[in-house]
């Protein structure tokens, strides 16, 4: 996942940079809100944290420009103000959710991935398509109950087919999720992880869950095709791996 931390306070968001990358998310920081404007204006976030205070325009004013320009990347606004009418203001601006400052780290990724879920359709952590089950809390892709050998970025693209279910995704988009613009390596890469994961998700029970569009990139249908073929034998259970 790819998230937009807006935060002019350099430790507390070198702070939140490091909780947002331990659980597997990309991150770009914006010190001011025009550039949070501009980067949102630029990428497809899957969640945009905005600080109310920022030094040149307010956060209840950036999120009420972001969705008048129809950006729909949910917000989550932080605050040091506790009080209900605050909240209130955010909300009504377009924020999806409101966290006051100070905050636990873990209640921080919990309501990341709950906003991400949300704008996606999706309102539990364990989301079920076509034979895989991911649990989005504990990163990992399940068949049968049986969990799968992925490793960080094979889970990271499954986890984007998933969550833009119906989609054609490029190459590009994999990397800017993956990546961030920082040390991307060649496109051709995407073809590798895509062959692998495909032929572990096959090893597990599921065939052709993950679609080629030619020419565009690769797409998970919301559909029929791709439901777990019974094995011969009583599968056996494959350990999750977070190795990159």
């Amino acid at each position: 996942m790819r998230i937009l931390l807006a935060e002019d306070d350099r430790t507390i968001a070198k702070g939140i940079v490091f909780v947002l990358q331990q659980a597997r998310m990309v991150v770009d920081l914006a010190e001011t809100g025009a550039e949070a404007m501009e980067l949102a204006k630029l990428y497809d976030y899957d969640a945009i944290i905005l600080d109310v205070m920022l030094p040149d325009i307010e956060g209840y004013e950036v999120v009420r420009r972001l969705r008048s320009a129809r950006k729909e990347s949910p917000v989550l606004m932080l605050s040091a103000q506790n009080r209900a009418q605050a909240k209130i203001r955010g909300l009504q601006a377009g924020a999806d959710d409101y966290l006051a400052k100070p905050f636990d780290s873990e209640e921080l990724v919990a309501r990341v991935q709950a906003i991400i879920r949300r704008s996606k359709g999706f309102s539990h952590s364990r989301v079920d398509i076509q034979g895989v089950t991911m649990d989005l809390a504990a990163r990992e892709a399940l068949v049968q109950g049986k969990p799968v050998n992925l490793t960080s970025k094979e889970y990271a693209i499954l986890e984007l087919l998933v969550m833009r279910r119906g989609a054609v995704l490029s190459k590009e988009n994999f990397l800017d999720h993956l990546y961030g613009g920082m040390d991307e390596p060649d496109a051709k890469i995407i073809d590798v992880f895509i062959c692998k994961l495909r032929k572990k998700l096959a090893q597990a029970g599921v065939d052709n869950l993950i679609g080629t569009v030619w020419g565009r990139g690769y797409i998970v249908r919301d559909g029929a095709a791709g439901m777990p073929r019974l094995p011969a034998t009583a599968p056996r259970a494959l350990p999750v791996s977070q190795v990159a």
